[in-house]
């Protein structure tokens, strides 16, 4: 099953930059165990976190149900990516 498409499907419609969002199923040593790092700028991962990360558990249902189907565990990590700043 393509998890990296249905993270997109759900996710993109309702982020400011879906081209900055980066999706990737990190190697795992467990047959049954998935981990989906999912990876946007700062406010695009507020976004995706949500109030007390209300968005994100049910990102993490949705997911988690898909895995189901396959027999698996999948496991989503949210990151922002470091914006460089210009201090001096």
């Amino acid at each position: 099953m393509d998890y990296e498409k249905i993270i997109h499907a759900f996710v993109d419609p309702f982020i400011d930059n879906p081209e900055s969002l980066m999706v990737r199923e990190m190697p795992n040593d467990s047959e049954k165990d998935i981990l989906i790092l999912v990876v946007a700028n700062q406010t695009d991962t507020a976004k995706l976190i949500g109030r007390k990360g209300i968005v994100a558990d049910a990102l993490r249902e949705v997911i988690s149900i898909a895995g189901k189907l396959e027999s698996k565990r999948v496991h989503l990590k949210f990151e922002s990516f470091d914006e460089e700043s210009n201090e001096d």
